[in-house]
């Protein structure tokens, strides 16, 4: 099978962590794997990918730039162009701002599309007013459009009326992690213990809160500290409030970090505390590497990846109060920790194995094929 995947850029995002992923899967069991950037300042490959992908810049076949509006034309027809030589028998597009783009180059082209909405679009800020009412206007034309949790279904259906089909397809654990066995030696003796965040410095991931709320708790339990990792606008402010609170030495900010994963590990419990996810990636592999997590109940993920609270401490988006008391239960009870970080790692690992998310976007993409088209590829 032929695949044309379209991601705005490979930098280091959820997205472009899931279309490696998936990409490099589906090369290695014998697809034809077209891997395209469209971001027109190109930039550099942060994941690993699979030798096999054919990876094309779009920014390399679109020549000079010019005005903005110039350089939307010359994507359109780069789009077009590589569409005719590659011959897909299926193009898969995530983030809005790329379906968009990739639904009016292919207008007509009579090539089954699926496009792939990264964050839940009923409550998410991250696409203007424009590009949501060209969203309204062009993903009627998508043979199928996914979203990544149930509870975008309902209202992603009032906000973008008129679609086809919509269908939901979470994302993936990395094989990488899957494959790694589940170690969380016990901390000895007056070792300091980690609450660890993850997220952009942005106001949608309320560290503000997280931080007010650990400072209730920071006197109660002096052998903990609070990390959150991750670069944004909101690092001075943070920061200020940091000293304000007097939890220098507490409360650290050491910004992005290329190894997520061993600081998860090297962590004791995690929190999520955003007010709108499209499907947080950071919570699942938290999860799945055996980490006793508390995640606020936004939209959208949270209480799936957690089955409705069991396999994670889930609390109201917005209740400090309940916020507090489920971090004062899993960083004061150390079993509790141990026993609910196996049970997370077991659940999510089997739910969102790479395999059994691949069966699901076997079954996705067979949905949207022309028999005849099957048939000639078979």
């Amino acid at each position: 099978m032929k695949i044309l995947f379209f991601v705005s850029s490979m930098h280091a995002g959820g997205a472009e962590r899931v279309a490696a992923t998936l990409a490099s899967a589906w090369v290695q069991r014998g697809d034809d794997v077209t891997l395209v950037p469209s971001y027109t300042k190109k930039g550099k490959l942060f994941y690993k990918l699979d030798r096999g992908i054919k990876l094309v810049w779009l920014a390399d076949r679109m020549g000079w730039l010019g005005k903005t509006w110039f350089a939307s034309v010359r994507k359109w027809f780069a789009i077009r162009r590589l569409v005719k030589e590659t011959r897909p028998d299926v193009i898969i597009s995530f983030l809005t701002n790329v379906n968009v783009m990739v639904l009016l180059a292919t207008r007509g082209m009579d090539v089954p599309t699926i496009v792939c909405e990264r964050t839940n679009p009923a409550v998410s800020t991250s696409a203007g007013k424009t590009l949501q009412r060209l969203r309204r206007l062009v993903y009627p034309w998508a043979s199928l459009v996914t979203v990544q949790s149930e509870d975008s279904v309902e209202r992603f259906q009032v906000a973008v009326q008129g679609i086809r089909r919509l269908a939901v397809i979470p994302n993936p654990l990395p094989p990488e992690l899957t494959s790694k066995q589940i170690v969380r030696p016990p901390a000895g003796p007056g070792a300091r213990l980690r609450l660890v965040a993850m997220g952009r410095l942005v106001a949608s991931k309320r560290f503000g809160s997280l931080i007010q709320v650990f400072s209730t708790l920071a006197a109660e339990f002096p052998e903990w500290d609070l990390y959150i990792w991750g670069e944004g606008p909101l690092r001075t402010v943070l920061e200020q409030q940091v000293q304000d609170a007097g939890l220098d030495g507490r409360v650290f900010l050491p910004g992005r970090t290329n190894l997520p994963w061993e600081e998860l590990a090297s962590s004791d419990t995690f929190v999520l505390t955003s007010e709108v996810e499209g499907f947080p990636n950071v919570l699942l592999e938290a999860m799945a590497q055996g980490l006793a997590c508390v995640t606020v109940d936004c939209p959208s993920g949270p209480r799936e990846i957690s089955r409705n609270g069991e396999d994670a401490l889930l609390v109201p988006l917005g209740d400090e109060p309940a916020l507090a008391n489920a971090l004062r239960q899993l960083m004061g009870d150390p079993v509790l920790r141990d026993v609910l970080g196996k049970h997370a790692a077991i659940s999510v690992r089997q739910r969102y194995d790479l395999h059994e998310i691949l069966h699901q976007w076997d079954a996705l993409i067979a949905s949207v094929r022309a028999p005849e088209r099957q048939e000639v590829n078979a």
